[in-house]
């Protein structure tokens, strides 16, 4: 029973002095129940096959070839005490720890009871509230962040004290499949995982092929347990994951090495894959017979049981008798499974957002009771005074970026005023609530968003920040196909309710990469809120709302809006919100409305100003503030006020976040329209670094007054 145990260790350390402690051997009853955990497996994706053949349920994509060690690894993680970020061919795991034939049998055929998704999503997408297992996703590579972030939050909580939900070994269990290792969120994650000495088991799960790309070709050298050998304080086992003893042995060694604290560990199994990558995919179009078939002479559901009877664990009679018990419950519950409704159409837009919690809902509204202090503020310093109010109020909110801290060298606090975020919207955070709560990320957005949504999913409130808008890109697919989707994809049972903080447009001489918008990529992702302030009270009053709300939100703060004069306030107060989807009336008028939001509301309003005194329209320009959730009601009610309306944004003009306004405005408004509405917006280019091409390219003053005459002219 191969398996190789190598310990990583750092350059001029010595090794230890006694071989590693041997793994409680497994009781005659202990193999006995893995064996029927090993077939249950392979019997439920035979199953879901034939139902798939059948049309009785809708995909299949199978774990055979892996039953061996993941049933391994029942026996060495504790349900409902560590955490579990798996993957789609996690069966045999998910079996072992407590999820049922039925459960499984649910989401194959898309019942409304399934309790991973009800309905929701693909089968084996696994998830499960009381058992740990926040709820998977089909983006490959995606849990590798999130893992470590549900492993920092030990580290976090220890450094905090905090008890509740937490214990002092718990360990954070993160699976793959090796192609998925190329992914560079994995070396992201492996990076701050090995840097903070996070309590992690990372299972490769190596069955050769990423569909149907060889491990060679996926993989310098063909081993990712080579390549990662030399990070700090990692464990690494090298395992035959088709040999269920080996596999428990090396685990047992792995997961000891995490819950001592002693630094993450990485189990890289070898197993096979019996059947094709999924239902969608012919195996024999890319690999020979000759190699199937010797991978079939591995097969654990061969192997094991044949070891069981030779070496006198079982008899033939026991194993005959397991199998006829397999095949009773899965036939039993796939008999209740086909029984099962569907969940009802009208249910599709429940959970997208939190149910309970409503950012637009009377009790986020203090707006009318401010309880101003202190002289005129900035945008940036009410920001900074938001964050510091909210921190003192909750002790599980943590922040962290890039350059967010004031310092990451601890002791030189008190000697230096501290960097605190390039702008300063984070300065003095580090200072007062302790590097525990504030520090500083890598130079990697993926990694803050990943690691932010596992944190925040064992109970803390990550506000964290994406230092500029246009590099917030590489974290895209955490955000759209992980932190927005949470809590519809698991049915409610999950959530991330993270804030994301991020530097946003244009006016400031940034040429192409520091002036980017671009908001309707995000407004066009359900279960995202989307804020965009132009006054330094509404940044306050909007950023609480995000804070103290239970849904992610994206909170886009303008640069060129930070530390201006016209926009500056006092501060209004410890419980002043503004409720997300209400606008605000900047200036009321009775011959046009413009609906604008971020740096081109003070445009939009000189220009109006300037039309006035000129003797030219009356304007009324409103301030959305929020974007996703819009307020449709303001805006209709200004618009059948004045019969005319322009809406006005700094994106580029087509595709844009405008374009769903007016489309709405024609839709719902039309009979009062005296004339086609109308937009104003930036050129479809980049921004250029001159000014005479900023100016040229982003919204002007003149452009407004300009477009406030033509549209008069209808």
């Amino acid at each position: 029973m191969a398996t190789q145990t190598r310990p990583t260790r750092k350059r001029g350390s010595t090794p230890p002095a006694a071989a590693p402690e041997a793994a409680p051997p497994l009781s005659r009853e202990q193999l006995l129940a893995a064996y029927r955990t090993m077939l249950l497996s392979r019997r439920l994706d035979d199953k879901e096959v034939q139902l798939k053949r059948q049309n009785k349920i809708f995909f299949q994509i199978s774990g055979a070839g892996h039953e061996a060690v993941l049933t391994a690894a029942g026996f060495v993680f504790k349900p409902g005490y560590d955490w579990f970020y798996t993957y789609y061919r996690d069966r045999a795991l998910c079996l072992a720890l407590g999820v049922t034939a039925a459960d499984m049998l649910y989401e194959a055929v898309g019942a409304a009871i399934g309790p991973a998704s009800g309905g929701r999503q693909m089968p084996s997408h696994w998830g499960s509230k009381a058992l740990n297992i926040p709820s998977s996703s089909s983006p490959t590579g995606t849990q590798f962040l999130q893992g470590i972030g549900a492993a920092e939050g030990s580290l976090r909580a220890k450094l905090l004290g905090l008890t509740d939900g937490f214990h002092d070994d718990e360990v954070v269990f993160v699976s793959t499949g090796d192609g998925t290792t190329s992914q560079g969120e994995f070396w992201e994650s492996m990076n701050t995982a090995s840097n903070l000495k996070l309590p992690v088991v990372y299972v490769v799960e190596d069955n050769g092929y990423a569909i149907s790309v060889p491990v060679e070709v996926n993989t310098a050298g063909g081993s990712i347990s080579d390549l990662v050998a030399s990070f700090p304080d990692l464990h690494v086992e090298r395992v035959d994951g088709c040999d269920l003893v080996a596999s428990y042995e090396a685990l047992w060694r792995a997961v000891r090495h995490a819950r001592e604290r002693k630094g993450p560990a990485l189990v890289h199994a070898k197993v096979i894959r019996p059947y094709s990558h999924s239902l969608s995919d012919d195996e024999t179009l890319y690999r020979p017979a000759e190699e199937r078939d010797a991978e079939a002479a591995r097969d654990p559901l061969v192997t094991f049981p044949a070891w069981l009877v030779a070496e006198g664990h079982a008899t033939e009679q026991q194993i005959a008798d397991t199998a006829e018990s397999v095949d009773a419950e899965v036939l039993a519950a796939t008999d209740d499974a086909l029984e099962q409704p569907q969940p009802d159409a009208s249910t599709v837009g429940w959970a997208v957002y939190s149910p309970d919690v409503d950012p637009t809902g009377e009790q986020f509204d203090t707006e009318d009771d401010p309880q101003f202090s202190g002289g005129d503020a900035t945008m940036i310093d009410q920001i900074n005074a938001v964050l510091k109010d909210e921190m003192r109020r909750n002790d599980r909110i943590v922040v962290f970026g890039e350059d967010v801290a004031d310092v990451s060298r601890e002791e030189y606090l008190g000697k230096v005023k501290g960097k605190g975020g390039v702008f300063k919207a984070t300065h003095g955070l580090q200072t007062e609530f302790g590097s525990a709560r504030v520090y500083n990320s890598p130079l990697a957005e993926a990694n803050i968003i990943g690691r932010a949504i596992g944190l925040a999913q064992r109970g803390f409130k990550p506000v964290v920040e994406i230092q500029f808008f246009d590099y917030i890109w590489t974290a895209f697919m955490q955000l759209r196909d992980e932190l927005a989707t949470m809590r519809w994809r698991s049915n409610n049972t999950f959530a991330a309710p993270v804030v994301v903080r991020t530097t946003y447009g244009g006016y400031i001489r940034g040429a192409i990469y520091h002036s980017q918008t671009g908001a309707s990529l995000f407004t066009h992702t359900p279960g995202l809120r989307v804020v965009c302030p132009s006054s330094a009270i509404d940044a306050a009053g909007l950023l609480r709302t995000a804070i103290r709300c239970d849904d992610p939100v994206l909170f886009l703060e303008h640069k060129h809006l930070y530390r201006q004069t016209y926009n500056k306030g006092r501060y209004p107060g410890a419980n002043f919100m503004i409720p997300f989807g209400k606008a605000r009336v900047v200036r009321e008028g009775t011959d046009v409305t413009v609906v604008t939001y971020g740096a081109t509301v003070q445009r939009a309003l000189a220009a109006a100003n300037q039309a006035a005194e000129a003797g030219g329209p009356d304007v009324e320009v409103i301030d959305l503030r929020t974007l996703n959730p819009w307020d449709q009601d303001a805006v209709y009610a200004s618009v059948k006020k004045t019969s005319r309306v322009i809406v006005a944004y700094e994106d580029s003009i087509s595709w844009g976040y405008g374009a769903e306004i007016a489309a709405r405005i024609a839709d719902d408004c039309f009979a009062w329209l005296d004339a086609p509405v109308k937009r104003v917006a930036s050129t479809d280019t980049f921004v250029g670094y001159a000014p005479s091409l900023e100016d040229a390219i982003l919204p002007q003053q003149e452009t407004f007054r300009r477009a406030y005459e033509e549209i008069v002219q209808f």
